[in-house]
C-alpha cells in the first residue's frame, strides 16, 4: 500500500498499485494520456546481454491490453537515461521514439519514431527524423502534436560533436551537441530540420509541451563555453522559434554532463517547470511557474528535502496547482517523492511512493494526469517472488486522485 496524505496538506490520496504487463528485466517506462482517457505505457525489456525489445500496452481502468512489440533486436541502443517516450495526438494517432545503433561507438545511434493508427495494436516502421547520416549520438527526444495532425520532434544532435566531453571556446559551435527539431506528418513525410541551439549539454533529457493555441515550449540543459549548464527555453509561436532564453539562472559550472534534464507541463496559459541543479556544490530540485504561456517565469523555489538526485517530472493540473516528482537519496536508499505546489506558496509536504535500497534502480519516474487522476511509473528491484525472481528490475505503476480546487 502506498502512502497517503490529506488534500488539505496540498498533497493527494493514492490508490493501491496497478500491476503492469512488463516482464522481468524491464526498464524505462513512459506514459501518455490517450484522447479517450486511457493510459498508454511503453517500456524496454532486455533478454540477454544484447537483445532488447520496446513494448507498449494500454491501461483501461484496471485492465491492460496485451503487450505489443514495437521493435526488437540486437542493435537497439539501451540506456537508463535515454529511453523511449510515447505521445498521443488529438486524432488518436500514437507515437513512440526509440534508438538504434548506427556505428561501432557506444554513443553512435539514431533516434527513430514509429506511429500507430489503430490504438497501438500495430506500429509502423521507424522513421529517422535526423538526416545527417553521421555515426554520432542522436537522442533525448521530446514529441508534441504539431497542430496539423503530425508530430513535432525535438532532440539532441551530435553530428558536430566528438565522443569526448571537452569544449573550449575555440571549439564552441564546431564541436558541440546541438538542439534540433522537425515535424513528422501522419503520412510519414518529414519537414526541414531546424537548428534551435548550436551548443547544449550532451546527455540531459529535453522536455516539451504544446499549448492549446499551438505554442510549443521546449526546455533543456544548455551549455556555455565556460561550462555553465543551466536550463534554457525556446518557444515556437505562430510557427516561429525564439532564440534560447535562460530560465534557471543557477550558474552551475560543471565539466561533465550531469545526465539530469528538466521537465515541463502546461494547462491553458499556466506552465510549470522543474529541474535539478548542483550549483556551488549544493544539489537542489527547483521549480518555477509561468502564467503567460512560458513567456516569463516567476522566482524559482526549492522543493527537495536536502539530498536530491534529480530525475524530475511535473504535471500541471487544471486548478493551477502542479504535482512535482523527483528522486531523493538517504542512507536507506532512494525514494520517489511527490509534492503538490501552488505558484505563491511552493510545495506542501511531499509523500514518498517507494524506497529502493539499490543505487540507480528507480531511473527517471514518469507522471501523467487526466482531470483528477494521476499515474506515476518507475523502475524498482523486485522484493518478493510471486512468480518473479527477487532482485530483478521491474516496472511499477501507481494511480492517484487529487482534489481539484474549484
Amino acid at each position: 500500500m502506498l502512502s497517503s496524505v490529506s488534500a488539505a496538506a496540498q498533497v493527494f490520496v493514492f490508490s493501491e498499485e496497478i500491476d503492469t504487463p512488463a516482464a522481468l528485466n524491464a526498464e524505462g517506462p513512459s506514459l501518455a494520456i490517450m484522447p479517450d482517457g486511457r493510459v498508454l505505457m511503453s517500456w524496454i525489456e532486455t533478454d540477454g546481454p544484447v537483445h532488447a525489445a520496446v513494448r507498449t500496452a494500454i491501461l483501461d481502468g484496471s485492465e491492460w491490453s496485451q503487450p505489443v512489440t514495437v521493435v526488437e533486436g540486437d542493435d537497439l541502443f539501451i540506456n537508463y537515461a535515454d529511453f523511449p517516450l510515447v505521445a498521443a495526438l488529438p486524432d488518436g494517432t500514437l507515437a513512440i521514439n526509440w534508438s538504434r545503433m548506427n556505428g561501432d561507438s557506444y554513443y553512435a545511434y539514431d533516434t527513430n519514431i514509429s506511429l500507430s493508427q489503430d490504438n497501438g495494436a500495430t506500429w509502423g516502421a521507424g522513421i529517422v527524423p535526423q538526416r545527417d547520416g553521421t555515426e554520432r549520438q542522436h537522442g533525448f527526444v521530446s514529441m508534441v502534436p504539431d497542430g496539423s495532425g503530425g508530430i513535432m520532434a525535438m532532440w539532441l544532435d551530435g553530428r558536430n560533436h566528438d565522443t569526448g566531453d571537452s569544449q573550449s571556446a575555440a571549439e564552441a559551435g564546431e564541436d558541440a551537441m546541438q538542439l534540433r527539431a522537425t515535424t513528422l506528418a501522419a503520412n510519414g513525410e518529414l519537414a526541414k530540420e531546424v537548428l534551435l541551439d548550436d551548443r547544449t549539454c550532451t546527455c540531459c533529457q529535453t522536455t516539451a509541451v504544446a499549448l492549446d493555441d499551438g505554442t510549443v515550449l521546449l526546455a533543456y540543459r544548455d551549455r556555455t563555453v565556460d561550462e555553465i549548464r543551466d536550463i534554457s527555453l525556446v518557444r515556437q509561436v505562430d510557427g516561429v522559434w525564439s532564440e534560447p532564453v535562460g530560465i534557471s539562472g543557477d550558474g552551475w559550472e560543471i565539466s561533465g554532463c550531469p545526465v539530469n534534464g528538466p521537465a515541463i507541463d502546461a494547462h491553458g496559459s499556466r506552465v510549470a517547470l522543474v529541474w535539478f541543479t548542483a550549483a556551488n556544490g549544493i544539489p537542489a530540485v527547483k521549480m518555477a511557474f509561468s502564467d503567460d504561456q512560458g513567456a516569463s517565469f516567476g522566482q524559482p523555489m526549492g522543493i527537495d528535502l536536502g539530498a536530491p538526485f534529480g530525475g524530475v517530472d511535473v504535471v500541471q493540473l487544471s486548478d493551477g496547482t502542479a504535482l512535482f516528482s523527483w528522486v531523493e537519496r538517504s542512507a536507506a536508499g532512494e525514494a520517489v517523492l511527490v509534492c503538490r505546489a501552488t505558484p505563491p506558496n511552493g510545495c506542501g509536504t511531499p509523500v514518498a511512493l517507494t524506497l529502493v535500497r539499490t543505487g540507480r534502480t528507480i531511473g527517471f519516474p514518469r507522471m501523467v494526469a487526466s482531470g483528477a487522476d494521476v499515474w506515476i511509473a518507475w523502475n524498482e528491484t523486485s522484493r518478493e517472488t510471486g512468480g518473479r525472481a527477487a532482485g530483478a528490475v521491474i516496472v511499477r505503476l501507481a494511480h492517484a486522485t487529487v482534489e481539484l480546487v474549484q
